[in-house]
């Protein structure tokens, strides 16, 4: 398992760093395009949705239209949207539960959810228009936020963070995940070759107490996307969303935190000019 893990991880990284620091428009539009469907049909299958294929290629093609061509709505007000369906729509659910699939209310997290990751997917495509750096360190807060909750899960933990939808988790390990990002996030903003990175503009822009309160709220907004869709396999019966990637499981799987964590990054990014 362990070395399928790492070749696939190594031919994905042959495969999208070139495309990543070429800063080609279309080879990012053409890559994010084929992750975008995939993750679209692992996501009609977990609903037990008809025509996954189908749908996963429709929302390929919108994207890459809207991210080639002229957008026909606000991306800001999709950003804002994302955000309100998260906390109004979306975490609700791991409190409540989702409701059975096939009926009227799965039908609607399943629209809202698809959304979410469409708007995901557009405001990496908008924060790589402004800078690589910029999407990368985006993304590194919440890969920097799972590693911190990962280990100190593991040394500290005790308290469940859910235990009903991934028993893996403990609230020792959220809270390491956040520390670690904002130890990130301050070295970002003290370090000058870093000054690109997203921690260091909020920084530069708003200060110390704003970029902490972002950062927590980023790395709290990445374990709920990563719960959320625990919770969507576990109601199905699925161990992985799909087999896409051998020894990762599926797109789903490799994005889940980051789909709630985007949009807000773009959505600063825009509002407060970084």
């Amino acid at each position: 398992m362990l070395k399928t893990r790492v070749i696939t991880a190594i031919v994905l990284l042959a495969v999208l760093l070139p495309i990543l620091f070429s800063g080609n428009a279309i080879a990012f539009t053409l890559a994010a395009s084929l992750f975008l469907g995939a993750a679209m049909w692992e996501t009609q299958r977990l609903f037990h949705k008809p025509g996954a294929i189908i749908i996963g290629v429709a929302w390929a093609a919108v994207f890459a239209y809207v991210s080639l061509f002229s957008a026909p709505f606000s991306v800001p007000t999709l950003f804002t949207l994302c955000t309100i369906f998260w906390l109004f729509g979306l975490m609700p659910a791991l409190r409540f539960g989702l409701p059975p699939v096939g009926g009227f209310g799965s039908s609607l997290i399943s629209g809202v959810y698809a959304v979410s990751i469409f708007g995901c997917f557009v405001a990496m495509n908008v924060l790589f228009a402004k800078s690589n750096v910029l999407l990368l360190s985006a993304m590194a807060l919440v890969w920097v936020a799972d590693i911190g909750a990962y280990f100190c899960g593991k040394a500290f933990g005790k308290r469940k963070l859910a235990p009903s939808i991934s028993p893996g988790k403990s609230w020792e390990g959220a809270i390491g995940g956040a520390i670690l990002v904002n130890v990130f996030g301050f070295v970002c903003a003290y370090t000058p070759v870093l000054a690109e990175t997203l921690p260091a503009k909020i920084f530069s822009h708003r200060g110390m107490l704003t970029m902490t309160i972002v950062l927590t709220a980023i790395a709290a907004a990445s374990v709920v996307g990563d719960l959320f869709e625990s919770l969507l396999k576990r109601r199905v019966g699925f161990k992985d969303s799909s087999n896409l990637l051998p020894g990762h499981g599926g797109v789903l799987d490799r994005i889940d935190a980051l789909i709630p964590v985007m949009p807000v990054a773009a959505l600063l990014s825009a509002m407060w000019a970084l």
